[in-house]
């Protein structure tokens, strides 16, 4: 039995219970209903897809949005460290 399941009984059960607890609150957060679940299982599966298209679309907003901040500094960076480099020139003569 243990094969089959993985480990010992008692402790595979209880991981299982946690993380159905843990779905469970997820889903719950996205504002899913065990009942739609069962009476509708094909637009439960769209809803959610649809939801993480919503997300994606939510964090690529604030991705450019950070980025038109962000990647100007950075580029201004770089080009004042070419630009401005204070490390001492290497002597490449060969004499010790």
């Amino acid at each position: 039995m243990d094969k089959l399941l993985g480990g010992p009984l008692l402790p595979t059960l209880t991981k299982l219970a946690l993380a159905c607890v843990a779905v469970g609150i997820i889903l719950a957060i996205f504002g899913v209903d065990p009942y739609s679940i069962w009476e509708n299982f094909l637009a439960t599966a769209l809803q959610i897809w649809d939801m993480g298209f919503d997300l994606v679309d939510w964090a690529l907003k604030y991705l450019l949005l950070g980025a038109i901040i962000v990647v100007p500094i950075w580029a201004i960076s770089r080009v004042w460290s070419i630009v401005f480099d204070r490390s001492k020139p290497t002597d490449n003569s060969g004499n010790s």
